[in-house]
């Protein structure tokens, strides 16, 4: 297995319950993005700072190894696989405001 899979899992398996929520909420926003889109941007919150503290031990790792030039590339493909399994992540703090027209008398 790789190592950008590795923590991925790892990730995954030490934060079961921050992700088995927002998994419920990407699935919610997947149906109805208007209706769950606050709920998907507070699960969404906690889920990037979990991914970036783990993208950045990833990379550290490897930084401490002497591969610090390809560590661009391993955030870059942690992130690919993070999209796999979460591909609307981009849309966390989407915000959308509702807006109505008011009639002239």
């Amino acid at each position: 297995m790789t190592k950008y899979r590795e923590y991925y899992n790892r990730m995954v398996e030490e934060n079961k319950d921050a992700f088995d929520r927002f998994t419920q909420a990407h699935f919610e926003y997947s149906t109805n993005e208007d209706k769950y889109q606050e709920k998907f941007n507070q699960e969404g919150e906690t889920i990037l700072k979990i991914i970036h503290e783990w993208e950045d031990k990833l990379c550290k790792q490897s930084e401490k190894s002497g591969f610090g030039k390809y560590s661009g590339g391993l955030a870059e493909k942690f992130q690919e696989e993070v999209k796999s399994h979460f591909p609307l992540i981009d849309h966390i703090g989407i915000v959308v405001k509702k807006f109505s027209l008011k009639k002239l008398l």
